[in-house]
């Protein structure tokens, strides 16, 4: 059975980029296009999924506030589901705040595809 990744960035481009690494690399994804489609998915699916991708900056609802909705226990998954932030917003405060606010792992972009998933599978192992 493979694992499954939601994935909520409001770049098309790096949705399909991301379903395109993910999916053949064993992953079912779930790609939403800001944090409100993100949110709502994640309340409405029948099992956790095993990584949810987060961007920081987008419409409606941003990656850190659906992050700690997450970590708060507000929304349909386990509130200790891996989350990985995936943004262009690299300030040390802003990363310091992402992994304050509960994320797993935090990258910037540009990033390399490679190495997030080596990142993703880093945080699934532990």
């Amino acid at each position: 059975m493979s694992q499954v990744a939601v994935v909520a960035d409001d770049d098309s481009t790096i949705r399909s980029l991301l379903q395109h690494k993910l999916s053949s690399s064993g992953f079912s994804v779930q790609l939403c296009e800001d944090g409100q489609a993100a949110r709502d998915t994640l309340d409405t699916m029948e099992t956790d999924p095993d990584v949810v991708v987060l961007d920081v900056m987008m419409p409606r609802l941003s990656g850190i506030q659906l992050l700690r909705a997450i970590r708060r226990g507000e929304v349909g998954v386990d509130e200790d589901v891996p989350v990985v932030m995936l943004t262009s917003r690299g300030r040390e405060a802003d990363v310091l705040d992402g992994l304050q606010s509960g994320s797993d792992d935090y990258i910037t972009k540009p990033f390399s595809p490679n190495e997030l998933l080596a990142r993703i599978r880093k945080v699934l192992d532990e």
